[in-house]
């Protein structure tokens, strides 16, 4: 995917070298705690005076992004009723490298007023240790909870409901696909997941590539082993699984790889999918050689435009993740991310960082949405470009009725190794170079050794 819209739920694949830094800074993370305990996460109005001075946010995200571009104008508005006042930007958009960065500065005790992070269990660790303002008292004090979609909130909460991260953006993930293709190949969009292999033989019988993806960033990949434990387990057998109180044995992980396998075995993805990356997957299916193409919202501007090529600009539609029979979440629940979210620090916390939020977080909506991109709140409508097509727009108003129920991206919920075990072994497994009994035995070895108890 090219940097510049690169989602902030995506994942390249975390090296050894990586997982072993993180394993470390981890580990000293359990011993400083201390140093910061003494402050009340749950003090969201600090009294005193506000005293402007530069505060920093440690980011991962595009430096010429809707969200930085944003911010950076909102911190100039602030600064000109608060002389001295200045908003550092320290942005590392390489998620790995950031994650790295992000984690070795909090093992140090040495996180700036804001700083991003996912809802991943080293973050929690800094919330338990009172480390982190509790932003659903924040919002409620600052008058702006209501405002918040209950989804964008939800996908920055922990597993025990705690929300300490606020979001700035929000996605819905689609299948798009190309209703030409399909009506050629005799078939109609799969209702269920079960009916994927059928379609994708169906489509390659006519010398379509089914579904184009992107294998080189692995994360692609790791969605669709998501989808079939979320449609019969529901959110709750991925939160068991990295706690060590599920297993890949279990019937929704046994299921969720014989279907992977299933779609391997009928030929849905593009010859050598491993060595496919962003662009080339994405031009697969905008040049008609693809059927499908699973991603975001964030590529809107170029799906549901007149940058889409003339030839299949009409064809193209979308659909959502399909169900399967005895399905525990509904329709409208999928993967509905609200990207990487922004938590603030407690032991920097004071009178001129909850003043300059209260700002910020009012003017935001407004300033995002007229980018195009879907707010996180609904106080903003988006703007819709002017050579949009019909898709854009009806893209954009499904937002508004989606479920409480998010599928999780796994990228974000499993720790650093076994996700680089799984995203290996997802790729051999849809390859046909291993069985998907094979694969439930690697991947529960993996847990059991990698698991924080």
């Amino acid at each position: 995917m090219p940097t510049t819209a690169r989602p902030r739920t995506m994942r390249p694949t975390r090296g050894t070298a990586f997982v072993a830094l993180v394993a470390a800074a981890a580990l000293a993370l359990s011993g400083c705690a201390g140093g910061s305990s003494a402050t009340d996460p749950t003090d969201v109005d600090p009294k005193g005076d506000i005293v402007p001075r530069e505060i920093s946010w440690l980011l991962s995200r595009p430096a010429d992004g809707g969200v930085i571009t944003a911010m950076e104008q909102i911190a100039d508005e602030y600064a000109k009723d608060h002389p001295g006042f200045s908003l550092n930007l320290i942005t590392t958009p390489d998620r790995p490298s950031y994650i790295q960065k992000y984690e070795t500065l909090a093992a140090a005790n040495k996180l700036p007023e804001l700083f991003d992070t996912d809802a991943t269990p080293f973050a929690q660790k800094l919330a338990k240790q009172g480390r982190m303002v509790d932003v659903d008292l924040l919002l409620e004090d600052l008058g702006l909870a209501d405002s918040y979609r209950e989804a964008a909130l939800n996908y920055q909460r922990f597993d025990d409901g705690s929300l300490y991260m606020v979001p700035f953006e929000f996605q819905l993930e689609f299948f798009w696909y190309n209703r030409s293709l399909l009506e050629d190949a005799g078939v109609t969009v799969p209702a269920t997941l079960d009916d994927f292999p059928a379609m994708c033989k169906a489509l390659r019988a006519k010398g379509v590539t089914p579904i184009a993806l992107d294998g080189q960033d692995q994360w692609p990949l790791e969605r669709y082993m998501a989808y079939y434990p979320f449609r019969m387990a529901g959110p709750e057998y991925i939160q068991d699984l990295k706690a060590g109180k599920a297993s890949f044995s279990d019937p929704a992980g046994k299921a969720a790889a014989e279907w992977l396998y299933d779609l391997g075995q009928a030929g849905c993805f593009q010859e050598g999918f491993s060595s496919t990356g962003y662009a080339d997957a994405q031009a697969l299916f905008t040049s008609g050689k693809a059927a499908v193409y699973n991603i975001g919202t964030w590529e809107l501007s170029n799906l549901a435009t007149d940058a889409l090529d003339p030839g299949v600009r009409d064809a193209v539609g979308t659909f959502t993740l399909p169900t399967i029979d005895g399905a525990v979440t509904a329709d409208n629940e999928y993967v509905t991310p609200s990207g990487i979210g922004m938590a603030v620090n407690a032991k920097t916390y004071d009178p001129l960082v909850r003043d300059f939020l209260a700002f910020a977080l009012e003017r935001y909506p407004e300033l995002y949405a007229a980018t195009g991109a879907l707010s996180p709140t609904t106080s903003a409508q988006t703007t819709v470009p002017t050579n949009a097509t019909e898709l854009y727009a009806s893209s954009v108003a499904q937002a508004d009725g989606v479920g409480p129920a998010i599928a999780m991206p796994w990228d974000t919920q499993l720790d650093p190794a076994t996700n680089t075990r799984l995203q290996q072994e997802l790729t051999l497994l849809v390859q046909g170079d291993i069985t998907p009994d094979e694969f439930i035995k690697t991947m529960d070895a993996a847990l059991t050794e990698n698991v924080d108890d």
